[in-house]
């Protein structure tokens, strides 16, 4: 049964997953305010598949550079300009499965989940990427997109592991802080979050296959909800980027810190 619930998780887990504003604080904040218990396995891997989809044909260009080099990496093809930005992306995700081992190992991501944590790491990231944002150059694309600069930049997305900070917050304040401009910020951090997301949905899906009451229908619909909400929120990020900046979202994070610490506090 999709319940209220349910529909509210869909469509912001689409609205936030590729904004800097942290779907997954949002996905533990809405419970919490909504009384309501965690909304299981299944639902967390639909409304994540969803958003990859959208993500995988927004960017289907750059999607199908990057499985063409996917291919040719196992076909053992080298010297293909598609084989080196698979690799980049393979160099910006490793620091984010190590440090994922060790918050694993060690609970941090049962110890860091809460809506305190949350109030702070909105607002301290939220003004780091003013800062970034005001002060980064314009200078590289994602031509100029090195490996180096993908493993610094994939030790900055690891840092998103703290819920609040955002995934794509965090690694487009990477970016910028090494002068690439907006859209290019944007469109590596997208593309950087395809092996990160596929990876989740990887380690949530045994828990899934445990599960003997799973429903097509319930599986489907927030899918769908999820899938459009993030088409839409792309393309308005994308598209406007050079009108508002990242400003409405740097508000919106401090406002809703402010707000969470506020609950928390008084």
């Amino acid at each position: 049964m999709i319940t209220i619930h349910i529909f509210f998780i869909a469509i912001i887990q689409g609205i936030t997953e590729f904004l800097p504003v942290s779907s997954s604080a949002h996905l533990i904040i809405l419970p919490y305010f909504m009384k309501v218990v965690d909304q299981g396995v299944v639902i967390d891997i639909s409304v994540h598949l969803g958003s990859l989809f959208a993500l995988l044909i927004y960017f289907k260009q750059d999607t199908s550079i990057l499985f063409r080099g996917m291919i040719q990496f196992f076909l053992i093809q080298f010297q293909k300009k598609e084989l080196l930005f698979f690799l980049k992306i393979v160099t910006a995700t490793i620091p984010i499965i190590f440090i994922g081992l060790i918050f694993k190992i060690y609970r941090f991501d049962i110890v860091l989940r809460s809506v305190e944590v949350i109030g702070w790491t909105m607002i301290i990231f939220g003004i780091l990427l003013y800062l970034t944002d005001k002060f980064g150059g314009e200078k590289k694309t994602i031509d100029n997109w090195g490996f180096k600069s993908a493993f610094i930049v994939g030790i900055f997305q690891a840092i998103s592991l703290i819920p609040g900070t955002s995934r794509s917050g965090i690694t487009i304040t990477g970016l910028r802080v090494f002068g690439y401009d907006r859209y290019n910020s944007i469109k590596i951090s997208l593309l950087m979050s395809i092996p990160t997301i596929t990876l989740s949905v990887f380690f949530i899906t045994p828990s899934i296959l445990k599960e003997n009451d799973v429903n097509l229908i319930e599986f489907f619909i927030p899918f769908s909800l999820s899938f459009t909400a993030s088409l839409i929120a792309l393309k308005i990020m994308i598209n406007y980027i050079y009108i508002f900046k990242f400003t409405p979202y740097i508000i919106y994070r401090i406002t809703l810190g402010l707000i969470l610490l506020y609950t928390v506090y008084f």
